[in-house]
């Protein structure tokens, strides 16, 4: 991979800065720009990238992609382009606010690689174009997204296939990657170990339900071998699920975080019908008092809601995983032990 500056828009989020980090230790990238609407937090795993800051090889740049990046002060040159900048929380945003943003979001940016002579693009996208199902699916399988999210990511998906094929040297790489989880998230899986940490997770019967997920770091590996690989084939395109192969059970993210923390196993199993139902008026609680409620009748479906979906294409291109589910956590709460507090 012969890259000596790269543009990561959404680079002060979780993935960006692992990412950034990775590139700027393993691979022989010179310069790397984090384009976002905010500048990094304060937390720990983000202190490393400071050093690379005060060198000069790393650069944080203000922008919204929801607006035309024209007056950005972005490069006039990019070797690379990573687009995660996405509003992608669920829930947390009307219907409406993830096109406003995720479709203008990669119009803008393939306009600027464009305008900068940028001629490959990695694409962040998410396996929820394909919905949920109990049967497995891979990247041949037909996508029929059920959330606005879903639906922004698979269009925003094509306005990137639409860019690469206006030039015959562009290059695009789609990685639609499972719940991704790591120091940073504050998401799903952080959320599960908080609940196992205060001893208030209890199952809906869905401990054998699959949950498709990647560690953070994990991911930054599979962009690398990406990249490579699509040097080494030539192939213009690459559209590949990112996931642990085989996908986890519910189950057994809980037992690898149980594992790591000492944190007791939840014994109870509670209906799922009854969660929910219970879930609506806490949520309503919550919300006169302005307060973020801590069990959400969106989340509560979503846990019960299989995603079983399977690496295939990155199996087949030989790829070799770092880490078990296991040693995720582990060296998640190596990287930020303030995760897995009962507080």
């Amino acid at each position: 991979m012969n890259a000596r500056a790269c543009v990561i828009f959404g680079g002060t989020g979780c993935i960006g800065t692992h990412l950034a980090k990775h590139l700027l230790q393993q691979t022989q990238m010179e310069r790397i720009y984090l384009a976002d609407i905010r500048p990094l937090c304060e937390e720990a795993h983000v202190q490393p990238l400071r050093n690379w800051m005060h060198q000069g090889r790393l650069i944080y740049v203000a922008c919204d992609v929801r607006q035309p990046l024209d007056a950005a002060d972005l490069p006039q040159h990019a070797d690379l382009i990573v687009n995660l900048a996405a509003v992608h929380r669920e829930p947390g945003h009307a219907p409406e606010e993830y096109y406003q943003t995720n479709l203008p979001g990669a119009e803008h940016v393939c306009a600027y690689a464009t305008r900068a002579g940028c001629n490959r693009i990695v694409f962040s996208s998410s396996i929820s174009p394909y919905g949920s199902s109990d049967a497995m699916r891979n990247e041949d399988s037909l996508p029929v997204p059920e959330t606005a999210y879903g639906g922004s990511k698979l269009v925003a998906e094509k306005i990137h296939l639409v860019w690469q094929k206006a030039g015959p040297s562009r290059r695009l790489i789609v990685l639609r990657p499972g719940v991704v989880f790591g120091p940073g998230e504050h998401a799903n899986v952080a959320r599960l170990a908080r609940s196992l940490a205060r001893g208030y997770f209890v199952y809906m019967g869905n401990r054998a339900t699959r949950k498709a997920g990647v560690y953070v770091k994990e991911l930054c590996h599979v962009t690398q071998f990406a990249l490579e690989h699509q040097d080494t084939t030539g192939e213009p395109v690459l559209l590949w699920n990112v996931s642990m192969d085989p996908p986890p059970t519910l189950g057994e993210f809980v037992d690898a975080i149980c594992k790591v923390t000492g944190f007791h196993l939840p014994r109870f199993s509670v209906p799922r019908n009854l969660l929910v139902a219970v879930s609506y008026p806490m949520a309503g609680i919550a919300q006169l008092f302005g307060a973020q409620p801590s069990i959400n009748p969106v989340r509560m479906r979503k846990l019960s809601q299989p995603t079983h979906i399977e690496p295939q294409r990155l199996r087949a291109a030989g790829y070799r995983y770092r880490y078990t589910l296991e040693q995720a956590m582990a060296d998640w709460k190596l990287d930020a032990p303030e995760d897995f507090l009962r507080k």
